[in-house]
């Protein structure tokens, strides 16, 4: 289950003497992909910073109890996303147009003009936005972080039917918000 080196660095977090040291390097190793992950859930760079802080917070406090019967990458994202969850019931807001992440989405062979570029990753964010939580979740994994249905199923606690048919609905609500906006 575990690769050489996630191996080793559970056996160094077990070990009081080496745990200061190895959760160290779990911080650097996952900062950037939790980060991505918990960014594309709130949106907001200053919530995903407070919520990534609160992950590692977390998993600092529960290493003693992380069985290892899932990957050690899993038990983050699922302390990620359960901390993503609590944010969001909480503020139960919706996030203005204009305060979503703008990354480049045009190039020079992508035929975009890099004003096309920018409303269509716009128009792009809007509709994954405007999806309900789970979807959005379900979809984040899959699209951007290109993750297997059976990872999915073992991070979340939910069959591969289920987030097949999520992922399914999303993105024909991506295609339908794309449609209504031609």
């Amino acid at each position: 289950m575990f690769t050489h080196s996630e191996a080793s660095l559970v056996r160094r977090l077990r070990d009081s003497a080496t745990r200061q040291e190895a959760f160290s390097e779990l911080v650097e190793r996952y900062t950037e992909p939790l980060y991505l992950q918990i960014r594309r859930m709130v949106l907001s760079h200053d919530d995903a910073d407070d919520i990534l802080q609160n992950t590692f917070l977390k998993a600092w406090l529960a290493v003693d109890s992380f069985r290892g019967e899932a990957k050690l990458s899993t038990w983050l994202y699922r302390i990620a996303i359960n901390e993503c969850l609590t944010f969001l019931q909480k503020a139960k807001t919706t996030v203005p147009i204009d305060d979503l992440a703008t990354p480049p989405a045009a190039s020079p062979d992508s035929g975009l003009t890099a004003a096309e570029g920018e409303q269509a990753t716009r128009l792009f964010q809007s509709a994954i936005a405007s999806l309900p939580e789970k979807q959005r979740l379900v979809f984040n994994l899959k699209y951007f972080d290109e993750m297997k249905y059976e990872e999915m199923s073992e991070l979340l606690h939910t069959s591969v039917g289920a987030l097949k048919a999520s992922y399914h609905f999303a993105v024909k609500k991506i295609e339908d918000f794309f449609n209504a906006h031609d």
